[in-house]
């Protein structure tokens, strides 16, 4: 699904956006009478915020075919603004992700641009004409929210290299054909304050590669003196 803010014209024979219940969608709250500023845009007029579990769509009341839309997967932050520098009135602050970094968001130079790229909306606030109905809409926000947690990436399978003794014995009960020589990894306990020294196999090697330099000459004189 593409993310971030779309534009919505259809709607049900009631005027009301339409729902994907057949996936459970509901409609958790109506708004009237709220404008809302896209970017650093002039507010457009009033129209009806409707909230479901799934999305936040608001439709136009002066013209049936203008509205917007935007899953809470594209809803990176939200919260209530009160601060006149910010912005002239109380309003709900949010931040969309568009599902593409490399684009930069619409500011007020394409005001006087006929065409709005949503594609590149990442701000966009909502502004009831009663303030007091901010916490409201607020909480019923952070209830849709909850309802659309960000997916968790499956993380590759992580091999572990180390196992306890037991396990060892294990595996080499089920696999007899295997020797020391075979078995590629190091032995040691993956959990809990074990003295991992205890836990080491002790390979025994004769390879003069890792004998005593000097222990080699020696033992090459007493070849030749024999």
């Amino acid at each position: 699904m593409a993310r971030g803010l779309k534009p919505l014209t259809e709607r049900s024979n009631t005027g009301t956006p339409l729902l994907d219940t057949a996936n459970g969608e509901e409609l958790m709250h109506v708004q009237p009478n709220v404008s809302i500023v896209i970017a650093n845009r002039s507010p457009q007029s009033p129209g009806t915020l409707y909230i479901s579990t799934k999305q936040v769509v608001w439709l136009s009341d002066t013209e049936i075919t203008k509205g917007y839309s935007v899953d809470f997967f594209s809803v990176s932050l939200h919260a209530v603004s009160r601060d006149p520098e910010a912005f002239e009135s109380p309003c709900l602050y949010m931040q969309i992700d568009t599902g593409d970094e490399g684009d930069e968001s619409e500011s007020c130079d394409s005001e006087s641009s006929e065409t709005l790229d949503l594609s590149k909306i990442t701000e966009m606030r909502l502004v009831p004409s009663d303030p007091m109905q901010l916490d409201t809409i607020f909480n019923i926000f952070c209830q849709c929210a909850e309802l659309n947690p960000e997916p968790v990436e499956e993380e590759e399978e992580q091999h572990n290299w180390i196992f306890s003794a037991d396990q060892l014995g294990a595996a080499i009960e089920e696999n007899p054909e295997w020797n020391d020589l075979e078995i590629p990894f190091t032995i040691g306990y993956s959990n809990g304050d074990h003295d991992l020294a205890n836990s080491v196999l002790e390979l025994q090697i004769n390879d003069q590669r890792f004998e005593d330099p000097e222990e080699m000459e020696s033992n090459d004189s007493d070849d030749h003196h024999q």
